[in-house]
């Protein structure tokens, strides 16, 4: 589990394929050096298993499964990724709850600077859209964001000076990927509904209505 609160930068120092697999090597920008093999480590959003350290280095092995879901088999050598440490029951929960289990890839459709913040406007695949709304948390590489506005297939975000300084967001340029975690919460939420209620409309369905939500119990006065 982790926060959304990058740490700072790494450098893809190697790539080897493995049959549909993948194991990445990466030069952290920051001290790591407490990171042993076996310890979780979000690369870019992807919450993936340290299997090696080297000096000055780290190696991860990256599923098919993962590869289908995320950009890190678009990586090239010397690319720049987001890292940051799985979190402790110690530490405080600065950002929001991030699995590491990336939902899917956004492009980026808009970069626009306002002041001295940039907003981001991301495509996404429009069944996500159902786990965004406006002023909710999401995960953009691995990064905690509020959600400004959305809209079926998008939505922006607004990146502060910091955020553009630690990690390589500010860097992506309109049309780059981006992988997508969006809010565990409504997950689970929409799962258990679909349990108490299973004659309820179903995911993505549009059919949601004050009559239907009276249907089951919701909105009315209390006795």
């Amino acid at each position: 589990m982790f926060t959304g609160l990058v740490e700072g930068i790494g450098k893809v120092k190697a790539i080897a394929r493995r049959g549909a697999d993948l194991r990445l090597t990466v030069a952290p920008l920051l001290d790591m050096s407490d990171v042993r093999t076996g310890d979780s480590i979000s690369v870019s959003g992807v919450c993936l298993t340290v299997t090696n350290i080297q000096t000055r280095a780290l190696t991860v092995d990256v599923s098919g499964e993962t590869l289908s879901r995320s950009t890190l088999g678009h990586l090239r050598l010397a690319d720049e990724v987001n890292l940051e440490r799985a979190l402790r029951f110690t530490d405080r929960l600065g950002g929001h709850l991030v699995s590491g289990h990336v939902d899917g890839v956004g492009s980026l459709l808009k970069k626009e600077e306002q002041q001295r913040s940039w907003i981001l406007k991301i495509a996404m695949e429009a069944a996500l859209s159902r786990y965004v709304i406006e002023k909710g948390s999401i995960a953009v590489d691995g990064i905690s964001l509020t959600v400004n506005r959305c809209e079926k297939g998008a939505f922006e975000v607004n990146v502060i000076p910091e955020t553009g300084r630690v990690t390589t967001i500010l860097k992506k340029k309109v049309g780059d990927l981006v992988n997508i975690e969006t809010d565990l919460i409504g997950k689970y939420v929409e799962k258990f509904m679909q349990k108490a209620y299973p004659s309820a409309p179903e995911r993505g369905s549009s059919d949601i209505s004050e009559d239907m939500l009276k249907e089951y119990g919701f909105g009315e006065k209390s006795k």
